[in-house]
């Protein structure tokens, strides 16, 4: 007997169906947390801080 075989016994292709699931869910997850109406003034802000003179911020 194969190790292939072995593994198409298995039936191992559940794990990678979940995973799948896994990734989709929080990839659904950034987007949204991304692209939240509250999250503009955010963006806003740190797009202006490498040009802001008159209130410099200092980085994280």
């Amino acid at each position: 007997m194969k190790l292939s075989d072995i593994m198409g016994a298995a039936n191992l292709s559940v794990y990678a169906e979940i995973a799948m699931i896994l990734f989709i869910a929080a990839f659904v997850v950034i987007v949204i947390k991304t692209f939240a109406p509250g999250r503009q003034k955010t963006f806003d802000a740190a797009s202006r801080m490498p040009l802001d003179d008159e209130h410099p911020q200092t980085p994280r």
